[in-house]
């Protein structure tokens, strides 16, 4: 018989979905993606991060709310945005978020998760096509894509094993 201690538990992931939000209207620009989630950014007195998946054709397969936040922040980690894009076999991927404060202009902690994000998503195959924060009431936005900021890289990864480097750069609170 096989000690407790020496069992391996056994987990199935699956997604479960909730009540639609989204319709079939195809996410192109900016407006797109904060038409489809005005109504529930608008008014929101915390930071909230959502993650739109997209079919490769731009149609809007679902939304995961990854983070809500407190008033001036929320703690988005990449494996929570990346969650229902693997699990929704999403072809591309806009994350929006919101300043309840009305201020557009990106946080460093947003200028870093957006250049965290455009890196994995290359890794992962699937591209960052946007990050959209509005604020306030929604009629304002700031995208990094349309500022140009938002460039997905085609990183050249190391084919000899003789060549990788497993050691990384120690980041001070200086250097960022």
């Amino acid at each position: 018989m096989t000690e407790e201690k020496d069992r391996l538990e056994v987990v199935s992931v699956r997604l479960v979905k909730d009540a639609p939000i989204l319709s079939g209207h195809k996410i192109q620009k900016p407006e797109d993606a904060i038409a489809v989630l005005s109504e529930f950014l608008c008014g929101l007195d915390r930071e909230v991060v959502c993650v739109i998946n997209l079919k490769t054709d731009g149609t809007p397969l679902n939304c995961h709310f990854a983070s809500m936040g407190s008033v001036n922040q929320s703690i988005a980690c990449p494996r929570e945005l990346f969650k229902s894009s693997i699990l929704s076999n999403a072809a591309n991927m806009i994350l929006v978020h919101n300043h309840p404060s009305g201020t557009l202009s990106p946080s460093k902690q947003d200028t870093a998760l957006t250049d965290q994000m455009i890196k994995l998503c290359d890794m992962m195959g699937i591209p960052l096509l946007d990050h959209v924060i509005v604020g306030g009431d929604n009629k304002e936005y700031f995208s990094f894509k349309e500022k140009e900021l938002l460039k997905n890289p085609h990183y050249l990864h190391c084919t000899d094993y003789k060549n990788l480097q497993f050691e990384s750069p120690i980041i001070t609170e200086r250097s960022r």
